[in-house]
C-alpha cells in the first residue's frame, strides 16, 4: 500500500511537472490589459533613488536606507501611510522623489494632489490638492506654488486655496501651459519653472489658424463631434510663442522670437541665473536651428549662439545642459558629425570641445559628478544592441566604461559620482539592478526579477543579422520558434514590422524584446520574424535618413532581403507568410502587400498612415517635405494609387477616435480599394484613440490571431 501511494504521488507530481512545462498561454496572461498578464511579466518591486550619497529604496508603501558600502544593510525610514494620514487630501501616494541635492524635502504626489514631507521632521510641510479639472501639475522647484492648467488657460495656486490665472484667452483655439509641436522634437509639456520659482515659462500656442478635424464621439445617445486642431503637412500649421510669468510681480512678458511666426520654438531652458532663457528654434523646412538666448525679464533677444543646418533635417530634441558649478560653460546633443554626440560650448556661443565622438550614438545623458568634473551618459557603445553606462572627462575629454555586464542599462548617479545603480535586462536576464562603487570597482546585486518562465518550455527567441538591400549595411533581426520546434518540419511566419524613425525593436533585453503575441503566435505553430530595417534609430544619421521624401521604399527593400532569408530556409513554408504591424507598421504592413502582391498571404494593419498628405505637418515634413515640395514622392509612396495590387487577405483595424492616425486614412484606402475592385477588410474599435487599451487589448491580439489562423494555414 505504501509503495502503491509513493508511486500515485510521483505520477501526480510528474504529471503537474509535465503540464506546467507543456504550458500553453492564454492572451489574458501575456497582454497588458490581460486579467493574469503581470503573473508572467518580469518585475522588480524595489525602486531606488539618490539622496546625495545616500541610496533610497522603495518597496511596497515603505521607504529604506540602504548603505552603499554594505547594500545588504537597509534601515526603515518611514511608509508612506505617515504622509497620507497628515495630507489634507488624504490620497494614496504614488511617487516620491527627492526636490534637490541635500535637502531632506521629499516631494509626493498622488492621485489628488501633491506636497513636500520633511523627512527629518517627520511633517509634511506642503500638500496641494490638485484643483478640479486641472491637468499638467507642477510644482515650483522652492515648493510653493502649484501651476496647472485647467482647459485652454494656466493657473498657479500656493496651496492656501487662491488659484492665480496666469493667462486668459477666452478663444479655445488658444492653448497655453500645454505642450506643442504635437509632442514632436523632445517636448513632453507647456510649463517651465525657474530654477529657484521665482518664474514661470509656458508655452502660448495659437491653433486658430489650423483646420478643425472632426472626431465623433458615439457614446452619447446622439452622436456627438469633439472635433481636434490636426494640421496636415502643406497646410497651415500653428503659432507658437513663449511667455514668462513673474510670481512676485504678477506680470507676463512674451519672448520676441520675431518672424517668421512658422517655426518651431523647442528645448526651453532656463540659465542657472534665471536671468535668460534658451531656446532651440527650426524652421518650418527643418534644415536650420539656431539656438537663441532671450533675457527672461523683457523677453528681448539676446544672442544666436550657434547654428546647424542639414540638406535633409535637423532634430533637436535635448535642451542645453548647464555644468554643474560652472554656469558659463554647457553640453548639447547634436548629430553634426553623423551621430549623436555631445559638445562642449560656453555661453558666448564658443566651441570648446567636442566630448564624445565615434560611430555609436549617446541615448541619454544622466548629469555630473558633485565637481562637475565627469559627465555620466548612456550610448550604444560597443553594440547598437545594448546600452551602457560611461563617464567623460570635461577637461581631458577621456572616456571610462562603467557598465560591463551584457545588456540594456538605464542608470542613476549619486551626488558626488561614486555611485551608479544600474537597472538591466538581457536576452537570459529578466531584470537585475545592481549598485556599482566606482572607487573600488566594486559591483553588488541589489535585487533580481524571477524568471517568470522558469520550469516551462518556452518558444527560443533567436538573434542574428542580415545584409540590407544595399549589400553592406548589417541589420539585427530576432525569430521566434516553437518550443518543439522541428527543423523537418513547414512553419508559417508572422512578420511583425514597425520600421520607422524612433523605433528599435532588436536589443539585448530580456527575450531580446519579444512580446506577448509573438510567443502566442509561436505556441500556435508560427515562425515569428522581426527585423529592424534602415530608417530606424540608434545606428546613425545615414541610417536613418536614407528614407528621407520616398518613406516606405528602402525600408521594404530590406524588410524583403528578411523575407529572402525566411524563404531559403529548409523549415520556412514560403507559401504561408503574413505580415502585422502598427501605425508605421501598419503603413509598412499595406505597403509590403502592395509592392510585393505575390509574396504575402495575409496581412493585418492597425492604425496605418495610407497617405502622407494626411499626417501631420511636424513628423511628415521632416521626413517628406511637404506636397507642393515633393509631390513625385508623396505620389510613389501613397498607397492609394496602388490599392489595384492588393491580393493578400488584408485586415485594417483601426480606433474611430484616432487623433494621430486620423481614420480618414483608412476609409480612402477602402474607397480607393472599392474603385479598383479589391477587397481588404475592415474593424473598428469604438472609442479607442491610437491603440486599444485595457481589456479591449486582449480583444484586439485575439482578433489579429485569429485573422492569421482563418487565412495564414
Amino acid at each position: 500500500m505504501r509503495k502503491y501511494f509513493i508511486f500515485l504521488l510521483l505520477s501526480v507530481c510528474t504529471s503537474l511537472l509535465f503540464a506546467q512545462q507543456n504550458k500553453l498561454f492564454t492572451l489574458d496572461e501575456l497582454i497588458p490589459g490581460g486579467k493574469n498578464f503581470y503573473s508572467y511579466y518580469p518585475q522588480i518591486g524595489e525602486q531606488f533613488q539618490w539622496h546625495d550619497d545616500e541610496l533610497m529604496m522603495l518597496r511596497d508603501d515603505s521607504v529604506f536606507r540602504v548603505d552603499p558600502l554594505n547594500p545588504n544593510h537597509k534601515k526603515f525610514v518611514f511608509r508612506f501611510d505617515e504622509i497620507r494620514k497628515k495630507e489634507k487630501g488624504g490620497g494614496i501616494v504614488s511617487r516620491v522623489s527627492f526636490d534637490r541635492e541635500g535637502s531632506d524635502n521629499l516631494v509626493f504626489s498622488s492621485a489628488k494632489g501633491t506636497g513636500v514631507y520633511d523627512l527629518k521632521t517627520r511633517q509634511v510641510i506642503l500638500s496641494v490638492d490638485f484643483p478640479e479639472n486641472s491637468a499638467n501639475q507642477e510644482l515650483s522647484p522652492d515648493n510653493v506654488y502649484l501651476a496647472y492648467t485647467k482647459e485652454n488657460n494656466l493657473y498657479i495656486t500656493d496651496g492656501t486655496g487662491k488659484e492665480t490665472a496666469i493667462t486668459s484667452e477666452e478663444n479655445k483655439g488658444i492653448v497655453c501651459g500645454q505642450a506643442v509641436h504635437r509632442d514632436e522634437f523632445g517636448i513632453k509639456g507647456g510649463i517651465f519653472w525657474s530654477p529657484g520659482g521665482n518664474k514661470l515659462a509656458f508655452y502660448r500656442m495659437d491653433e486658430t489658424m489650423v483646420a478643425c478635424y472632426p472626431v465623433v464621439d458615439i457614446s452619447a445617445r446622439t452622436a456627438t463631434e469633439k472635433s481636434i486642431r490636426y494640421p496636415m503637412a502643406g497646410e497651415s500649421s500653428h503659432e507658437v510663442a513663449i511667455g514668462v510669468y513673474n510670481v512676485k510681480t504678477g506680470q507676463t512678458v512674451y519672448l520676441k522670437t520675431g518672424e517668421p511666426r512658422d517655426k518651431y520654438l523647442t528645448n526651453v531652458v532656463w540659465s542657472p541665473d534665471e536671468k535668460f532663457i534658451y531656446v532651440a528654434e527650426l524652421n518650418r523646412e527643418q534644415n536650420h536651428l539656431k539656438m537663441n538666448r532671450y533675457d527672461a525679464g523683457s523677453g528681448d533677444f539676446d544672442k544666436t549662439l550657434f547654428e546647424e543646418t542639414h540638406p535633409k533635417y535637423v532634430e533637436p530634441e535635448n535642451p542645453v545642459l548647464f555644468v554643474r558649478n560652472n554656469p558659463a560653460q554647457f553640453v548639447w546633443q547634436s548629430e553634426r558629425d553623423g551621430f549623436n554626440h555631445l559638445y562642449l560650448y560656453d555661453t558666448s556661443g564658443r566651441l570648446l570641445k567636442q566630448l564624445t565622438r565615434g560611430d555609436w550614438e549617446v541615448t541619454d545623458v544622466i548629469g555630473f559628478d558633485g565637481k562637475g568634473q565627469h559627465l555620466f551618459f548612456v550610448s550604444t557603445q560597443p553594440s547598437p544592441l545594448e546600452r551602457h553606462a560611461y563617464s567623460v572627462n570635461l577637461k581631458s575629454g577621456s572616456i571610462h566604461r562603467l557598465t560591463n555586464v551584457p545588456g540594456m542599462h538605464t542608470i542613476a548617479v549619486s551626488n558626488s559620482g561614486r555611485y551608479l545603480v544600474s537597472r538591466y535586462s538581457a536576452s537570459d536576464n529578466p531584470g537585475k539592478v545592481d549598485i556599482i562603487d566606482l572607487k573600488n570597482a566594486k559591483t553588488v546585486t541589489l535585487t533580481s526579477a524571477l524568471n517568470p518562465f522558469a520550469g516551462i518550455s518556452m518558444p527560443r527567441v533567436e538573434l542574428g543579422s542580415l545584409k540590407a538591400a544595399d549589400g553592406k549595411t548589417d541589420l539585427f533581426y530576432r525569430m521566434v520558434k516553437p518550443a518543439n520546434f522541428d527543423a523537418a518540419k513547414k512553419y508559417p511566419v508572422a512578420i511583425y514590422v514597425y520600421g520607422g524613425p524612433h523605433s528599435q525593436l532588436v536589443q539585448n533585453r530580456w527575450r531580446y524584446g519579444s512580446g506577448g503575441w509573438e510567443t502566442y503566435m509561436a505556441q500556435k505553430g508560427y515562425l515569428v520574424f522581426v527585423l529592424d530595417n534602415r530608417g530606424t534609430s540608434f545606428r546613425g544619421r545615414a541610417f536613418e535618413d536614407v528614407t528621407h521624401r520616398r518613406l516606405g521604399v528602402e525600408e521594404a527593400k530590406d524588410q524583403m532581403c528578411g523575407v529572402e532569408f525566411l524563404k531559403s530556409l529548409p523549415y520556412v513554408d514560403a507559401g504561408r507568410l503574413g505580415v502585422h504591424g502598427w501605425s508605421y507598421g501598419g503603413f509598412m504592413t499595406i505597403n509590403m502587400l502592395l509592392r510585393y502582391p505575390e509574396v504575402f498571404k495575409v496581412g493585418v494593419a492597425g492604425g496605418p498612415v495610407i497617405d502622407w498628405k494626411y499626417y501631420e505637418v511636424m513628423y511628415g515634413e521632416r521626413y517628406m517635405d511637404t506636397p507642393q515640395e515633393n509631390p513625385d514622392g508623396y505620389a510613389k509612396t501613397s498607397l492609394l494609387n496602388k490599392a489595384g495590387r492588393l491580393k493578400s487577405r488584408l485586415l485594417i483595424i483601426h480606433g474611430d477616435e484616432d487623433p494621430v492616425v486620423v481614420m480618414q486614412h483608412s476609409l480612402q484606402f477602402l474607397k480607393s480599394s472599392i474603385g479598383a475592385g479589391t477587397h481588404p477588410d475592415f474593424f473598428v474599435y469604438p472609442g479607442h484613440e491610437h491603440n486599444m487599451i485595457g481589456r479591449d487589448r486582449v480583444h484586439l491580439h485575439e482578433h489579429i490571431t485569429r485573422y492569421f489562423e482563418d487565412f495564414c494555414r
